[in-house]
């Protein structure tokens, strides 16, 4: 085991990611958590005298990070983020910058200059809403993105000299904004927990699912995955080569350092407990940064170069790893020995064959993925390796005796509409009774609509009524191809074309049975469709595909439009509710105060029947405050929901377009949902402009 620098108890809880450091003298660096309390631990060595001092928030703290925001100002700020608003603080003058109310919560928090940004900015994630204040509070930016946030970085991604934004969400999306607007996205299997910037346009990434990766711009370097969870991410040059690892906090006490290159550890440590957060900083004032580890207890331990030196046990030992592909190699050997002499072996010309369609036949309409060998062979076991599709993402076919034959078929059913690698082993031997076999080892690719089925064009009557209608100068040959690359398409294809300027497919999702119909003719393309949804994903998949960067539509989906008209009035009402049961809570305390003042006071007057009165008024007092608590929890929850639903919809119609003004676009969409000006929010949906 490594042997840390230093160790110390902060005898506090600590809450798992709500880890940070900061030095908000200029100076030294002061160790910052959040505890179980709703309180803010700030550890700060150089002052041994009074080392921890503490601040109050009193409200669930949902984030917490540190850094420079003030212009021309060398010490940290401390931002803290709650379930409702976001408080900016001022540790070395105990005052507050600003506190804001923010009604979509606050799920993650990161400090820096965007592209367009002169000084930092504090830039907050939420339910399923970016926004960015200056340093007094001023609202500088403002937009939507497809889900909850949960972590954010700012970092030059592109290496153009500007910042962007990078916001890891629970929809399985890494998004890459300059300023409000969407330049990039990225698919994973699981909701992205956790994300950190390395230098020169990498980053690393950690999902819920226990994967950890790092991407070069947008081309994934490497990945792994564990059975635990990952708390943290941090970057720290371990072993001194100038080059940062990759440090990552696990859910089971493991700490461990991976070359950011290629994912190999360099060093391990094991808490007794899980890890809390992992911060770098010159805790020593030995003149060079530490990292330092803090566990859900309050357990700190520090590092550097000195600890990789005494941590033997990861170190890679080159001659056992040599006998051992020696020993897999002979023993593979004496199998095709054995195999050739026994007449085991399978023919030379043997090839595994792999079909993917849709299938509605089965009991539950599914992608079907079929297997089979060219000849006699049979197929005695398939695992099937596929991130995101299978629990564990691993399945395992493994027939009766009786059901061997020289096919198999497999049901896979996407959770989500993204490119999917499944990767898959194959069994295959000459008999059932052989216990030799060979192992046929290849990848496939789901295109992102596998879960949707091309079928005959409908009469009129069955044709959705809602659509978006734009403006296509192309040939149906590229939309063939088009088609192609992102569906399945079957060998007699249901699509409607005369090869000039006429086109049609009809698409039958399989999870929902919602039809949407797709028509082009002589240069307009009318995407018919009840999912705005889908409809905005074909748009944009068919812009990316065909490098269109101006797409202007014209839009009507009067049911979504009555989903936002429904969705604002319940916020009103929610609000409402919300105030009235807050007010409520705040009479019942006050009520609550005076009781205990007189019952305490009967009880030095032994005045037994009067104190009695007083206790069971409090009681039942007490009793209705926690009953309210639970139904402003309620109406919070539901709130929450509800806001998510609203920005869905804006984040959505805003997609029914292609074009730089997308800025304006959702800035009108807040406005008119602020002011509830249907006419203003139907005119959006339909053109894009107010």
């Amino acid at each position: 085991m490594a042997i840390p620098l230093f160790s110390l108890q902060l005898r506090h809880s600590i809450i798992p990611h709500l880890v940070t450091i900061g030095k908000y003298d200029g100076s030294h660096h002061c160790l910052t958590a959040a505890t179980s309390e709703n309180k803010i631990l700030i550890h700060s060595p150089h002052r041994p005298e009074k080392d921890i001092s503490y601040l109050n928030i009193n409200q669930k703290i949902t984030a917490l990070v540190a850094g420079k925001a003030i212009p021309n100002d060398e010490k940290d700020i401390l931002v803290v983020g709650t379930v409702g608003s976001v408080l900016a603080y001022n540790v070395d003058l105990n005052s507050d910058l600003f506190f804001k109310e923010i009604p979509d919560g606050v799920a993650a928090i990161a400090i820096g200059k965007l592209n367009s940004m002169k000084d930092p900015a504090i830039i907050i994630g939420g339910n399923c809403s970016i926004q960015a204040f200056d340093c007094k509070g001023n609202e500088i930016l403002w937009t939507v993105t497809g889900d909850n946030v949960r972590s954010i970085i700012v970092m030059d991604i592109d290496l153009d000299g500007s910042n962007e934004l990078l916001v890891g969400s629970d929809d399985y999306e890494i998004r890459e904004f300059k300023d409000d607007i969407i330049i990039n996205e990225i698919s994973e299997t699981s909701s992205i927990c956790s994300l950190i910037s390395f230098s020169i346009a990498r980053f690393a990434y950690a999902l819920d699912n226990g994967t950890v990766g790092v991407y070069d711009k947008f081309r994934r370097v490497w990945r792994v995955k564990s059975k635990s969870s990952v708390n943290f991410l941090e970057k720290y040059d371990l072993d001194g080569d100038g080059k940062e690892e990759l440090i990552t906090g696990w859910s089971n006490g493991k700490v461990d350092a991976r070359n950011s290159i290629t994912g190999e550890v360099i060093f391990r440590d094991i808490l007794s407990n899980s890890i809390a957060g992992v911060v770098i900083g010159d805790y020593m004032r030995a003149g060079k940064c530490q990292m330092i580890v803090v566990s859900i207890t309050g357990e700190v331990r520090g590092y550097d170069s000195t600890s990789l030196r005494v941590e033997s046990g990861v170190q890679t030992n080159i001659i056992h790893d040599l006998l051992q592909k020696r020993q897999i190699l002979m023993s593979e050997l004496n199998n095709y020995t054995k195999a050739s002499n026994e007449g085991q072996g399978i023919p030379g010309d043997t090839r595994l064959i792999t079909e993917i369609s849709v299938s509605e036949e089965t009991i539950e309409p599914c992608v079907l993925l079929t297997l089979s060998t060219n000849n006699s062979m049979i197929l005695k076991a398939v695992t099937v390796f596929a991130e995101g599709i299978f629990e564990d993402e691993t399945h395992v076919v493994h027939p009766d005796r009786e059901c061997i034959s020289s096919e198999l078929k497999i049901t896979l059913l996407p959770p989500k509409d993204i490119l999917l690698d499944i990767h898959i082993r194959a069994f295959v031997g000459s008999s059932v009774d052989n216990d030799q076999f060979h192992v046929f080892e290849l990848t496939r690719q789901l295109p992102k609509f596998s879960m949707y089925l091309l079928v005959s064009y409908p009469e009129n009557a069955d044709v959705p009524k809602s659509f978006v209608k734009f403006r296509l100068v192309e040939r149906v040959q590229r939309l063939d191809l088009w088609l192609s690359q992102n569906f399945i398409v079957p060998q007699k294809t249901p699509v409607k074309t005369n090869g000039q300027d006429f086109w049609k497919i009809a698409i039958k999702s399989l999870r929902d049975s919602s039809l949407t119909c797709v028509t082009f003719e002589k240069e307009v393309m009318l995407i018919y469709s009840v999912n705005i949804n889908f409809t905005a994903d074909i748009l944009q998949t068919l812009a990316s595909y065909l490098n269109l960067d101006q797409i202007d539509s014209l839009a009507e989906f009067p049911k979504v439009l009555d989903d936002l008209w429904e969705s604002i009035q319940n916020v009103k009402t929610l609000q409402q509710n919300a105030v009235k049961l807050n007010a409520s809570i705040a009479d019942s305390s006050a009520l609550l105060k005076n009781l205990i003042v007189q019952a305490e006071d009967f009880r030095l007057l032994d005045d037994t029947s009067n104190m009695e009165k007083c206790l069971n008024d409090i009681f039942h007092i007490d009793k209705q405050m926690i009953q309210n608590h639970q139904v402003t929890c309620e109406n919070h929850e539901q709130l929450l929901v509800t806001l998510k639903k609203i920005n869905n919809i804006i984040q959505n119609a805003s997609r029914l377009r292609v074009n730089n003004n997308r800025t304006d676009t959702i800035a009108s969409y807040r406005q008119a949902v602020a002011s509830e000006n249907m006419t203003i929010l139907k005119k959006l949906i339909e053109t894009g402009n107010r």
